[in-house]
C-alpha cells in the first residue's frame, strides 16, 4: 500500500473541495431539511459512487491512451465547460 498516494489523494480532494458548490450544496440541504445525518451518508454515498466512475473510466482510458493526451483533453474540457457556464449556455 502506497502511502504517499492515499495521503497526497486525501488532501487534494480534501482542499480542493473545500467552498465549491458540492459543499455549499450539502450545507443548503441540511439548513433546509435539519437531518445533517442523513445529508452526510447520502453526499458520501453520491461523491463515493461518481469518483468510483472517475476512477474506473480513468483507468481504461489510461490503457489506452497516454497520460499527456488525457491531460490535454481534460484542461480542453475543463475550459469549454467553463465557457459554456460564462455564457450560460449549460
Amino acid at each position: 500500500m502506497d502511502w504517499k498516494i492515499i495521503f497526497t489523494s486525501f488532501w487534494m480532494i480534501f482542499i480542493t473541495e473545500m467552498g465549491d458548490k458540492t459543499q455549499l450544496t450539502n450545507l443548503s440541504l441540511t439548513a433546509k431539511s435539519r437531518m445533517p445525518v442523513q445529508v452526510f451518508f447520502s453526499s458520501v454515498a453520491g461523491y463515493s459512487l461518481a469518483t468510483l466512475f472517475a476512477i474506473v473510466f480513468g483507468g481504461i482510458l489510461f490503457k489506452y491512451i497516454p497520460q499527456h493526451y488525457i491531460q490535454i483533453a481534460s484542461g480542453c474540457l475543463f475550459i469549454i465547460i467553463g465557457c459554456l457556464m460564462l455564457f450560460r449556455i449549460i
